[in-house]
Parts: structure tokens; C-alpha cells; sequence
């Protein structure tokens, strides 16, 4: 398969796919080494971030695997579309309990409860069925949660890691449990 062909077959894989994709499963699937594969969506990255032509889409990484999205820059127009009338806001307690599990995480609805003051067992069943939060292990019987790869995609992030830190706006809490600023 030539470089074009096989580019032109990466973006058409990258537009039908519903969730991001591993470069091994698109190397597999046009019998091309991963490398070829990896070397070309860091290429397309690239081509389609050029700030010169701005485009409606972007391609991503999210925890090592690969997906086209809209626009961070056009997210407001796109909002407005899909939304349409539709509440798709979180409460804000759900955006409370959400920052709690992602930064926190692994953890418990308990250790929520916990930070919270108040019960989270209906905000994170909420949270559970809209994919932001998904089940991670268990400890002591109690099941801990987690963020979804919905919860990245959605923020834009290819991993918890890139959370911004929360010591500048909390510096009472930067130290509580002795992990620092996340």
C-alpha cells in the first residue's frame, strides 16, 4: 500500500470509528507496521492543527489511542447543535463529585461522601450512566470508581495527568493527603 493510500485509508477508519482507536488495530487491519501507522496520525495531527487553514476537526490522542473530534475552537457552534434545547449540563454537584473522582481517583462512593459532606450515591449513578465515571476495582468490598475515557475525551485530555492542578485554586487543600497539587 503506498503512504497516500495508506493515509487515506487511516482517515476513513478515523471517521467511522465511535471511539478512539489503538494504531495496533489500524495496522492490523491494513497489514501495515504500527510504526507506519503511529508516524502517520502524529502527521495528520499536525496537518489538520495548522493555525494558517484552522479546520472543524482535530485528530487526538487519548490514552494511546486515536480519534478525529470537532474543533476545540468551534465547540460553542457544535454545543448548540447537538444540544439543541437539551439539558446537558451537569448540576453542580455533579461537577463537584466528578472533580472529586477525577482527582482523587481511584475512590470510593464512601471517600466521596467523605470529601463531599453529603451523600453521592444518585450523583454518581448519574455520573455512571452519562460515562463520565466508571468502575475501577475494589477495595474492602467497597467498589471504586474512576474517570471514564468518555470523561478525556470530553475534556479534551489524553490522560489525568494533564488535569490542571488545583493547589492555585485551593492552596488550603494542596497538601491534605500528601499527594501534592492533583
Amino acid at each position: 500500500m503506498s503512504d497516500a493510500n495508506t493515509e487515506g485509508a487511516i482517515e476513513a477508519i478515523l471517521m467511522v470509528v465511535d471511539e478512539p482507536v489503538p494504531p495496533a488495530d489500524i495496522a492490523v487491519a491494513l497489514d501495515v507496521p504500527e510504526q507506519e501507522v503511529l508516524s502517520t496520525l502524529h502527521r495528520l495531527r499536525d496537518e489538520y492543527a495548522d493555525p494558517v487553514r484552522p479546520r472543524g476537526f482535530e485528530l487526538r490522542e487519548v490514552e494511546g489511542r486515536w480519534r478525529i473530534y470537532s474543533a476545540r475552537l468551534y465547540a460553542d457552534a457544535v454545543g448548540a447543535f447537538v444540544v439543541e434545547g437539551q439539558s446537558a449540563r451537569l448540576s453542580q454537584a455533579a461537577l463537584e463529585t466528578l472533580a472529586v473522582v477525577a482527582y482523587r481517583q481511584p475512590v470510593t462512593r464512601g471517600q466521596v461522601s467523605q470529601v463531599r459532606g453529603v451523600n453521592v450515591d444518585s450523583v454518581m449513578k448519574t455520573l455512571r450512566a452519562r460515562g463520565l465515571v466508571t468502575e475501577v476495582g475494589e477495595v474492602a468490598g467497597a467498589v471504586q470508581y474512576g474517570t471514564s475515557t468518555e470523561f478525556l475525551e470530553r475534556m479534551g485530555l489524553s490522560s489525568v495527568d494533564e488535569l490542571p492542578p488545583l493547589a492555585p485554586y485551593l492552596p488550603e487543600l494542596a497538601d491534605v493527603d500528601g499527594e501534592g497539587d492533583r
